[in-house]
């Protein structure tokens, strides 16, 4: 069976609502102004072209600044050290450690993930976090140029690493891009809750499948 992650908001935390009331309350003084602030920050080209990798973060921050009247050099504060800032998130942390600890026992898993993620936050995520070597391949997509839910990023996936669809379950915060690995015969989950993770994919894997999640965590 093949396991494939996100990242943001499944391995890492990544809360863009609550970034933005703490960063931004000023320009978004109540939880719905704020969710809608999030939405028109990280959710429109300007920043997904930012996650695609063709345009830089100066960019990003300079359309991001103009079209949303959002002073830049807090952006700047805020976003440019955005790497340093996704922790890992427990309990699928321990999951990703117990997926490992049984496939290198010798059990048919194979572990990868499948993450936009802008290249600048990618280099510091894999320098500043151990369990990076634990997967056996995984695809950002600032290095590829395309971003999920584009069907692409799910084919380089499989082709890169031999895939087979009916064999491999994807596991992602975003309700678009679990519909997308649907469409492709992949299983998928909709994480909305890490802690619930562990139960979700237990269904997927085989009965002697056995998960565990009382192992601490290694970071980096």
């Amino acid at each position: 069976m093949n396991v494939v992650f996100d990242l943001g908001a499944v391995l890492l935390t990544w809360e863009p609502v609550a970034l933005v009331q703490t960063h931004f309350a000023a320009h978004a003084p109540t939880a719905d102004a704020a969710h809608a602030l999030a939405s028109q920050m990280f959710h429109h080209e300007d920043w997904l072209g930012f996650d695609r990798g063709t345009h830089s973060l100066d960019d990003a921050i300079g359309r991001m600044a103009l079209r949303l009247s959002l002073p830049g050099d807090r952006l700047s504060e805020v976003l440019a050290p955005m790497g340093e800032r996704l922790e890992p998130i427990g309990v699928t942390v321990d999951l990703l450690a117990s997926l490992r600890d049984r496939r290198d026992a010798g059990e048919d898993l194979r572990l990868y993930y499948l993450s936009n993620m802008p290249e600048p936050y990618a280099r510091v995520l894999e320098y500043r976090h151990a369990f990076f070597t634990w997967f056996d391949g995984g695809i950002f997509s600032g290095d590829v140029k395309i971003v999920k839910p584009q069907r692409g990023i799910y084919d380089l996936l499989t082709e890169r690493y031999k895939l087979d669809a009916a064999e491999t379950v994807f596991i992602d915060d975003s309700a678009a891009n679990v519909a997308a690995a649907r469409e492709l015969g992949w299983k998928a989950i909709h994480c909305e809750r890490p802690s619930q993770v562990p139960t979700q994919l237990a269904a997927y894997l085989p009965v002697s499948t056995t998960l565990s999640t009382s192992k601490p965590s290694v970071r980096a």
